[in-house]
């Protein structure tokens, strides 16, 4: 609903903008108000209320906020809001929490489901032939690979996450065909990553890149062996710290992970088992 009321809000009257406005800074509220008080903060009259929900698709007040409710009780967030400067704790929990549940539902909606079957058809096939699975990425980034790492080591397979620019060079340059190189970047412009990207197309491996979809290393050519798993999010990583990107970088490590240990023969599945077992003589074990 907001997407169509933001879409529509140039062609408005300045009148039912105002409406429009009302709605997006507060979808919750709007849909609790009566038509005397919306009317009143918009400051327009009553009918001008109705004449915009009408105008934005609706077949009037009750309708639009009922389907305004209906949002609300799905637990959807209505909008990315970005924190400001005077806004008070519970403010920052109820915002930070809503852009990244905002975003997840998002990326959930608009995943692209071939993609994430090729990249986990090549994970497997490394996986079951003992082949490399590279992970690279770089500051925040690569916090993420080395999470990627022990979610891949603990099934048993050859994974390793590189983020010294260096060493990224002399790995890729290893790789061959049948190797996977997963590439992790929030920006997809790192000099390092290029290279790196580079480099393995070149030797024939796997490209697996996690990145957004219209960064540099999205655009590198297409070819059989490259696999874009975009992660797309209104995140300003030339401002902010990357929190929102790093999360849903993280979800992505996730399906993947999941996905390959389903389809790894059984005998590789039992390593992630036995690794539990032996390490649950690490925890501490309180007396009776």
């Amino acid at each position: 609903m907001l997407d169509r009321i933001r879409a529509a809000l140039p062609a408005l009257p300045p009148a039912e903008q105002r409406v429009a406005q009302l709605v997006l800074a507060d979808p919750r509220t709007f849909a609790s108000l009566p038509v005397t008080v919306l009317a009143e903060r918009s400051h327009v009259s009553k009918p001008t209320v109705v004449r915009f929900c009408r105008s934005v698709g609706y077949d009037g007040l009750t309708d639009f906020k009922r389907k305004l409710v209906g949002s609300v009780n799905e637990g959807v967030p209505f909008v990315h809001r970005s924190v400001d400067e005077d806004d008070k704790s519970s403010d920052i929990v109820v915002k930070v929490i809503d852009n990244s549940v905002s975003a997840l539902l998002k990326f959930r909606n608009n995943a692209a489901t071939g993609a994430f079957e090729r990249a986990i058809e090549a994970l497997t096939e490394a996986g079951r032939h003992g082949r490399r699975i590279d992970f690279y990425g770089v500051g925040n980034s690569g916090i993420v690979v080395h999470d990627a790492q022990h979610k891949f080591f603990r099934l048993g397979v050859r994974a390793t996450a590189i983020s010294d620019g260096h060493v990224q060079v002399m790995s890729a340059t290893m790789l061959r065909r049948g190797d996977c190189a997963v590439i992790v970047s929030n920006s997809g412009a790192t000099r390092d990553l290029l290279d790196v990207a580079e480099i393995a197309r070149n030797n024939n491996a796997t490209l697996i890149l996690i990145t957004a979809s219209d960064s540099p290393l999205a655009h590198l050519p297409h070819g059989p062996n490259k696999i874009l798993l975009a992660v797309d999010h209104p995140e300003d990583y030339d401002r902010y710290s990357p929190m929102v990107s790093r999360l849903l970088h993280l979800v992505v490590i996730d399906i993947l992970t999941t996905a390959v240990a389903l389809r790894l023969p059984r005998e590789q599945r039992q390593m992630l088992q036995d690794i539990k077992r032996n390490l649950r003589s690490k925890r501490h074990v309180r007396a009776e």
